[in-house]
């Protein structure tokens, strides 16, 4: 007998109604947009029914207007840096055995290689054995373990440098936090659902929708943000002056004929800051109140305790913005940084602190900014293409099917309305391949109708009973619906995990489209077409 039992129809009818209240907020965009802003941000929230869903499903680059960056990360400098810090480690351990290997000395070298002069260089073998021993090991291409450093000599200049393997693995470090670290930033700066993602072995593609400009989106993200705390070894008037080894000529930021001669090796770095906060100072001016680690704390603590009375240098990207003289320890591992700023200032500045620094800088390679009317124009194309779909296919399924084509097309707008709910709740960005995802499921969504009606004709003509010819229809056809769409989500998955970007967009909406409208095909449509067989009872049945 054809029928379904009660608990069913009502699991059946409740899934289409959960799915009408997740998409229903985005008949409301705008209102609910700023409901939802205002929760996030910690103010009064209104406009929406708070017992309601609130989530929308976020538009691309392409339909919201917004900024387009291509970056590529220099990895060389991380070698630098590398090599810079390696150097007191290595110093410390030569200067042990300084009556056999003689006076050591750091010498200028190419990028990436650490120089030692060694005063004996009849040790250079020993001066390589004791370097030797601090390397650490690291998985090669191979599989196996190497070590991190490779070890050279060249006269009487003992040579450091990375290995390619500790190379490798730098770069997939530096590419992750690079990539974190923009992230936090735009995130600090309230933009929605941005794009960041890591292309090739050095590039990052960011992709902020909404956002003003390019421009804007490279201050904010392209700042290095690279804070230290250094010692001040003078002051100089001289641009062409001479720091001496060890040190670093820097210009002060408000002042440019101003010069610090600092010590190239900081006390503390910006990486050990936990927090950072805009703010004002005793004066009443802008500033920003930063708080350390306790690792940070306890070297800033001890680096105040032992130089009271003496300049301390805040160096922000390799400008000096504040020289202040130490007056007294400070051990509680917090402090404020004032200088020329104004509200603004203070602010990005507090922002960029609490995100971090980008451990290289980027070079932008590209960029763009779509404008929101670009975008307004490909949802206006996007609507009319889905209505000019969409109304195809209801006449074609009324004019072929009767009155089991208009069930075939109430399944199909409870079809659609379950997309935009499921794409609702995982907070998925649509984009314009994603709205072509949407067409061809509305295109696709009533072959399962199709063929089960097609299925229903045909057991009509061995002369059974209407109700068993319905049953027979939905029965026999099952097997093709599922075999067809198992294919097609198939390849949806595979466009989903091999794709980038748009192909990923139109690969969600494509395999969401299959989900439901095997769902609305087999489960909806027939339970409309029971519930209107035990009410009409008819003796003759046309399809």
């Amino acid at each position: 007998m054809l029928q379904i039992e009660g608990w069913k129809r009502g699991l059946i009818w409740l899934t289409c109604l959960v799915g009408l209240l997740f998409a229903l907020p985005n008949g409301f965009y705008s209102k609910v947009e700023t409901y939802n802003d205002s929760k996030k941000t910690g103010f009064e929230a209104s406009g929406w029914p708070s017992f309601l869903p609130s989530g929308l499903v976020n538009l691309g680059l392409d339909l919201r207007g917004g900024a387009h960056l291509l970056g590529e990360v220099k990895l060389a400098e991380v070698y630098n840096t590398r090599m810079e810090a390696f150097w007191p480690e290595v110093r410390n351990e030569l200067r042990k055995e300084r009556a056999s290997i003689g006076a050591i000395r750091q010498q200028d070298g190419a990028p990436g290689e650490l120089h030692v002069l060694i005063g004996k260089p009849d040790a250079m073998v020993s001066a390589m054995e004791i370097v030797r021993k601090l390397a650490r090991p690291v998985a090669s291409l191979s599989g196996g373990l190497t070590d991190d450093i490779l070890i050279t000599s060249s006269g009487d200049n003992l040579i450091i440098t990375l290995s390619e393997a500790e190379k490798k693995a730098t770069d997939d470090r530096t590419m992750a936090q690079s990539l974190e670290i923009i992230r936090r930033r735009v995130d600090e700066a309230g933009t929605r659902e941005p794009t960041i993602q890591r292309q090739g072995s050095d590039r990052i593609l960011i992709q902020v929708p909404g956002l003003g400009s390019a421009q804007e989106l490279k201050e904010l993200i392209g700042t290095p943000a690279l804070l230290t705390f250094q010692t001040v070894v003078g002051q100089t008037g001289n641009a062409n002056g001479k720091a001496g080894f060890g040190n670093e000529l820097l210009q002060d930021a408000d002042n440019s004929e101003l010069f610090y001669i600092l010590e190239r090796t900081p006390v503390v770095t910006g990486e050990e800051l936990t927090d950072a906060q805009p703010a004002f100072d005793q004066n009443g001016r802008p500033a920003v109140n930063f708080r350390f680690n306790t690792s940070g704390a306890r070297k800033f603590g001890q680096y105040t305790s032992d130089h009271i009375n003496e300049p301390f240098a805040i160096v922000l990207d390799s400008k000096v913005i504040s020289a202040p003289t130490i007056q007294s320890a400070i051990t509680g591992g917090s402090g404020i940084i004032t200088g020329n700023f104004d509200v603004a200032e203070s602010t990005k500045l507090a922002t960029l602190l609490r995100a971090g620094s980008l451990p290289a800088s980027l070079e932008f390679l590209e960029e763009r900014t779509v404008g929101p009317e670009l975008g307004q124009d490909s949802i206006d194309a996007g609507k009319i293409a889905c209505v000019v779909a969409f109304s195809a296919v209801l006449i074609f399924m009324f004019l072929s099917y009767g009155t089991f084509g208009l069930f075939a097309n109430v399944a199909l707008i409870i079809n659609v309305v379950l997309i935009f709910g499921l794409l609702s709740m995982i907070g998925a960005t649509l984009t314009l391949p994603g709205i072509a995802g949407i067409v061809l499921t509305i295109g696709m969504a009533v072959d399962a109708n199709v063929l089960v009606f097609e299925r229903i004709r045909e057991e009509l003509k061995t002369a059974k009973g209407p109700s068993r010819a319905i049953e027979l229809g939905y029965e026999k056809a099952l097997s093709a619906i599922i075999d067809a769409n198992i294919t097609t989500f198939l390849t949806a998955a595979i466009l989903f995990t091999m794709g980038a970007g748009p192909v990923k967009g139109f690969a969600i909406t494509l395999g969401l489209g299959i989900i439901t409208s095997v769902f609305t095909a087999i489960f909806v449509t027939r339970i409309m077409v029971v519930m209107w067989f035990e009410r009409r009872k008819p003796k003759i049945l046309e399809v």
